[in-house]
């Protein structure tokens, strides 16, 4: 009769083993939700490398690509005889939102001419440029893009 008893569990393992389970599942979904940091660093790499394509097309098409950034999104333009179009026929440099906006952007150096909207980098024919520094800051959180001039983009 004794052995019939202690086949089972007892109320205190039982309740060890759910909190060890309701732990566990809080810090898988702490982990599996972005945070703002995440995302900004995500928005961040994608912008790097569309920076780099950015840079590539505008030299095989020898035409300036402009890469335009506001609070909320980006966007590519792209340079004709007479203005500036937006890139609506290529899927790459297509028009984005920024995941947590909105987004301060700071380039360092500043633009020799500073446009009060929206921040904008060109890129030329040319296979070298001068290196820049674009930050995107939101909430607490800021990540660096950093531009050597010979085509080379990082996230910090």
């Amino acid at each position: 009769m004794r052995a019939a008893r202690q086949r089972g569990f007892t109320l205190i393992e039982l309740l060890v083993v759910m909190v060890i389970l309701g732990i566990t599942l809080g810090l898988v979904s702490l982990n599996a939700l972005p945070g703002q940091k995440q995302s900004l660093r995500e928005d961040a790499q994608r912008i790097a490398l569309l920076l780099q394509l950015a840079r590539d097309e505008a030299i095989v098409r020898n035409r300036q690509i402009a890469f335009e950034a506001g609070p909320d999104g980006y966007r590519f333009l792209i340079r004709n005889e007479r203005e500036w179009t937006l890139a609506v026929q290529d899927d790459l440099l297509r028009e984005r939102e920024f995941k947590h906006g909105p987004i301060t952007l700071m380039l360092d150096p500043p633009p020799s001419i500073p446009d009060a909207g929206n921040l904008r980098i060109v890129f030329g024919r040319e296979p070298v440029d001068k290196p820049f520094v674009l930050t995107l800051s939101g909430g607490d959180a800021s990540i660096a893009i950093r531009a050597d001039g010979i085509g080379h983009f990082t996230v910090d």
